[in-house]
């Protein structure tokens, strides 16, 4: 028995492992989860520099951890524009899938409508032979 993948599997199976890996990229880095933990990362961070009694090895104003934003920035930017380029692409794809099966469905539709014409139009046929075959 063969199955039928649905569009979303057939899709998903395609991706290649760095298309899947920008996908989980773009996807962490748009999270709360991520914000929270890069938030706290900062804090500690900053607190760490402040309060270090020995070695700070990134004073105030913090230009080592602003050579980091910009490196993770650096690096983001193109892997979430590859995700959402991807992302239209799947959109545009489900799109005429959706079509194609809203084409296919009509079609059904309008031969169900004829053969439920032609049922009617032969009980009706037949009506009109028991009605003559009263009548004589």
């Amino acid at each position: 028995m063969q199955q039928h993948k649905n569009w979303h599997t057939a899709y998903r199976e395609s991706l290649g492992f760095g298309q899947r890996l920008s996908d989980s990229v773009a996807n962490g880095m748009g999270s709360w989860r991520f914000i929270i933990w890069q938030t706290i990362i900062v804090a500690l961070w900053m607190i760490a520099n402040v309060i270090a009694w020995r070695f700070h090895w990134d004073v105030y104003p913090f230009i080592l951890l602003n050579l980091v934003f910009s490196t993770q920035a650096a690096y983001a930017a193109p892997i979430i524009m590859m995700a959402q380029n991807r992302q239209n692409e799947r959109d545009r794809a489900h799109a005429e899938a959706d079509f194609k099966t809203n084409v296919e469905a009509k079609k059904e539709i309008e031969e169900l409508m004829q053969k439920l014409n032609s049922i009617e139009i032969d009980k009706l046929d037949k009506m009109l032979d028991i009605l003559k075959k009263l009548e004589k």
